[in-house]
């Protein structure tokens, strides 16, 4: 069942969400839709990634802290 939500937003990201919208021959609701749509996914699979990690570290899954600075310093002097 479809629900209508409205927010305020500047101007700005309107025009812009327009803009894009017409160049994709879209609606704004539709690019809307798939805003959301990422960002909650984004948001579930950060959750997902929290949820491991404390799995893991109640499992004493854990990595020395002196272990991590050996790892980034050996990453920085490859940049």
């Amino acid at each position: 069942m479809d629900k209508t939500v409205s927010f305020r937003t500047d101007a700005k990201k309107v025009k812009a969400l327009d803009a894009l919208a017409s160049e994709q021959d879209r609606d704004r609701s539709h690019l809307l839709n798939q805003a959301i749509d990422n960002y909650l996914d984004l948001q579930q699979y950060h959750v997902e990634l929290i949820e491991r990690g404390i799995r893991q570290a109640d499992a004493g899954e854990l990595v020395d802290h002196r272990d991590v600075e050996k790892i980034v310093a050996k990453l920085r002097r490859k940049k």
